[in-house]
């Protein structure tokens, strides 16, 4: 058999640029998010008040919400103007200052807490959507699961440069936050100053209006032929649940943790350790194996091993076992994301791809907002995280069952050919 220059060739210099950016939002991912402001919003923000999980909960949910409606609009308006790169560096500079001043932050600062987190992960999640679509410009269809998973792969090398940042600077959170504003500004410059955006058709122009007007008209014809894409559709609603579950872990890991267990400052940094390091190797490992197997069954077994590592979650009473647990669900993570970004770039028409993106930012934009809330609430009126982590599974499960449904187009073409 003979391999393609393009598959020998496949990390190559725009590749790396553009996994950068991933490095780049990884300090933002560990340290805002998942980790460090996560329990320092609960423990001193919002003085450790029972009601602290649902405040956190509320934030994740408002952020999502504005960005669920953002993203599709302005995917398209973006594929119109042939600009998606100019979108990307406003919502990256958005996240890069409102963190910034997550510095200034203190003790019973709820509402500025929560309104400077709110804008940092407008900016943070909105980019994503832009930055995922540029895959389908930098390689070719038959390296996206490899390329994808070597996003995710130097993300996690940039989660670990985090994890430093956090050993040094423990004593001191608000000094932790203007440096991850800092490791993100550094290292998303190479993509925004080398990366070229590619265009196939000539770039449109006009003032705000006419953009809000493309943009909307362009959803709107989209919702309006999905039936055309039913395929997509089966995905997206299947991604919609299981990629709740995912997210919703990545936002309570940290608090879980700190507040069911007792993880001192150093055994959090200990676990998320454990979490990265696995994370990096899972991205490879389940990309061979999609490569191998298939992306679409290689998926639904990472959601199976999900739904058993949440249940173990739900049982576990002490800090050695969870670090176990955080081994494993390590593997799961990067691969769960970077498998489900190469997959949606094989369901997606060229010449609708950063407006399809949007969806699939839209989709899992406001699964997220469902999963925090179920978490948030659960909690809240229980007194009770496990109850509230065992409710993830049923996300797992349903997600699961849709995927089902959907087609593998790779194989699809693979059977076609032999």
């Amino acid at each position: 058999m003979t391999v393609s220059s393009a598959d020998r060739k496949w990390f190559t210099g725009k590749v790396f640029l553009w996994t950068l950016f991933d490095f780049a939002n990884s300090s933002y991912a560990v340290i805002v998010v998942a980790f460090v402001y996560a329990v320092y919003f609960k423990k001193v923000v919002a003085l450790n008040l029972p009601v602290a999980d649902f405040y956190w909960s509320s934030s994740i949910n408002i952020s999502m919400i504005i960005v669920a409606l953002l993203a599709p609009v302005l995917g398209a308006a973006a594929d119109h103007y042939g600009n998606k790169k100019l979108f990307l560096i406003f919502f990256t500079f958005l996240a890069i200052i409102t963190t910034a001043f997550l510095f200034f932050v203190r003790e019973g600062m709820i509402l500025w807490g929560m309104l400077l987190f709110i804008l940092s992960n407008i900016g943070f999640q909105a980019g994503l959507g832009f930055y995922d679509a540029f895959i389908k410009e930098i390689t070719e269809p038959e390296n996206y699961n490899k390329v994808s998973s070597a996003g995710y792969a130097v993300g996690y090398i940039g989660s670990l440069a985090a994890l430093a940042v956090v050993l040094v600077l423990q004593d001191n959170p608000p000094l932790m936050f203007a440096a991850c504003a800092g490791l993100y500004l550094i290292f998303s410059l190479p993509m925004f100053i080398f990366i070229k955006e590619r265009s196939t058709h000539a770039k449109g122009t006009g003032n705000i209006s006419s953009f809000l007007s493309i943009g909307i008209k362009r959803t709107a014809d989209t919702i309006k032929h999905v039936k055309n894409y039913s395929n997509l559709r089966k995905f997206l609603l299947s991604y919609f649940l299981y990629i709740d579950g995912v997210n919703t872990i990545i936002f309570f890991s940290g608090i879980y943790a700190q507040t069911t267990l007792g993880f001192s400052m150093s055994e959090l940094v200990i676990f998320f350790v454990i979490v990265q390091v696995t994370a990096l190797l899972g991205s490879f490992i389940f990309g061979y194996i999609a490569d191998k197997r298939g992306t679409k069954k290689t998926i639904s077994l990472i959601i199976i091993l999900w739904t058993i590592l949440t249940l173990a979650v739900y049982l576990v009473t002490d800090k050695v076992t969870f670090m176990i647990i955080g081994f494993f669900a390590g593997f799961l993570l990067g691969s769960s994301q970077a498998l489900s970004r190469s997959f949606m770039s094989t369901l997606v028409p060229d010449e609708k791809k950063t407006e399809f993106f949007g969806f699939y930012g839209l989709f899992e934009k406001t699964s997220t907002i469902l999963g925090p809330f179920t978490f948030g609430i659960i909690s809240w009126l229980t007194g009770d995280q496990r109850l509230a982590a065992l409710a993830l599974s049923v996300f797992f499960i349903s997600g699961y069952l849709l995927l089902k449904n959907v087609t593998d187009p790779m194989n699809v073409k693979l059977t076609r050919i032999n």
